[in-house]
């Protein structure tokens, strides 16, 4: 909780603050990376530096957490309405379930707001008095020690090191674009257990010697022996640049080759889903945490009702498609509702997802994965047809525009 004195700083300055956030935060990471050169070599996600995500969702976190702060002090769950993603104990659990998996400590949080501050005097200058920093530098520390928390009770219940050495044992092309991995460890030791829709940081080294991290969702089934994980090279376009890691992964990373993996994280996972309907809606490579979702709900004799609803470009371009539908099937009260832009097969629907014929039992909750405007327009239907805000989850793969656009 932000001190009185704080508190009134930090309302009287959010407007001033947020109106130049954008700016704050491009200063901010060029400061950081002139400083510290090996942490956009080894650390942050270059594509996404390239294209300004990165960016945006820091300016929204920092925004999202401020704003919180002062609006409801003393509440800082949110009140019953709200979104669970726009809650801050969500947001900054979904951070630091990010952080985890890139093995982030708690010495870069000073690096990070030694940087941070400069870049923040540096856009608003003579604004910055000695009461708008103090009352700034708590919100920071509230955050950052937020998290630390957070992230030191994840890295206890992983009990693993931070990188492992992992070797391909199998690689399995799901699509023209999709290929699964599996792999065990090089150590011999026993696989961890992982919840289903959790993911793992992969760290690749690339041809110029960076080494990269990504995170990429496991597409098996929990309790194996062998870690899958699917990913789908991106091509790059206009607006987005062409993917460093998956490209590398299907270009050049075969069976016998080792990999770096952290220890699975993530907060999107079925909890207590015994007897709860439950709706389960991906879109693309989004399917993977729901293709894990239903292997754990099937070895585990889930009864109650399941909704199954994907969207794809066409049936050859659903990847984990044959895994998708059998573990439906195994469900006792599951349906299954594909919709594909083209080449839509008799029991799919040819276009974008609709839920407006889909029937959606009372008390269900939905878990969400794919990219924004699609997750956004399941999210209003789920909604329209009586699903709690706070039952419906998702999953964003990269940094969260979701909560930076909020």
């Amino acid at each position: 909780m932000l001190s009185d004195q704080s508190a009134a700083t930090v309302r009287a300055t959010l407007p001033a603050v947020g109106a130049a956030i954008g700016e704050i935060t491009e200063r901010f990471y060029a400061g950081l990376f002139a400083a510290h050169p090996h942490l956009l070599r080894d650390l942050f996600n270059r594509g996404n530096q390239a294209a300004g995500t990165q960016r945006q969702a820091l300016a929204g976190s920092i925004a999202a957490f401020a704003t919180r702060l002062v609006e409801a002090p003393d509440d800082p769950r949110g009140d019953a309405g709200s979104r669970p993603q726009d809650r801050p104990d969500a947001m900054l659990t979904r951070i630091a379930h990010k952080h985890a998996s890139l093995g982030i400590a708690p010495e870069q949080y000073e690096v990070v707001h030694e940087h941070l501050f400069a870049a923040i005097v540096d856009v608003l200058g003579e604004a910055v008095t000695p009461e708008v920093a103090a009352a700034w530098d708590e919100v920071y520390w509230l955050m950052a020690n937020a998290l630390i928390a957070i992230e030191r009770r994840l890295y206890q219940e992983s009990g693993g090191d931070a990188w492992r050495a992992w070797e391909v044992v199998e690689r399995v092309r799901e699509t023209e674009d999709v290929v699964t991995f599996g792999l065990r460890p090089v150590d011999g030791a026993p696989v961890r257990d992982f919840r289903a829709g959790q993911y793992v940081s992969v760290r690749a080294q690339l041809p110029d010697g960076a080494r990269q991290i990504r995170q990429y969702s496991l597409s098996g089934a929990p309790g194996a022996d062998v870690r899958r994980f699917s990913v789908k090279r991106v091509s790059g376009g206009p607006a987005t640049p062409e993917g460093e890691v998956s490209n590398h992964l299907h270009a050049r990373v075969r069976e016998g080759d080792v990999l770096e993996l952290s220890e699975p994280y993530g907060d999107l996972v079925l909890d207590d889903a015994v007897g709860t309907p439950l709706l389960l809606a991906s879109a693309g490579i989004g399917v993977t945490p729901i293709v894990a979702m239903l292997a754990h709900l099937a070895a585990t004799g889930h009864d109650a009702p399941v909704t199954v609803v994907h969207a794809d470009r066409s049936p050859a371009d659903h990847a984990l498609r044959a895994d998708h539908e059998a573990y439906a099937a195994k469900l006792p009260d599951a349906s299954v509702h594909l919709w594909y832009e083209r080449e839509a097969p008799a029991h799919a629907r040819t276009g974008l997802a609709d839920l407006t014929d889909v029937p959606v039992a009372p008390g269900t909750r939905a878990y969400l994965c794919g990219p924004l405007p699609f997750m956004r327009a399941v999210r209003a239907q789920l909604i329209e047809k009586g699903v709690a805000p706070a039952d419906v989850h998702y999953e964003v793969f990269g940094p969260d525009l979701w909560l930076a656009r909020a």
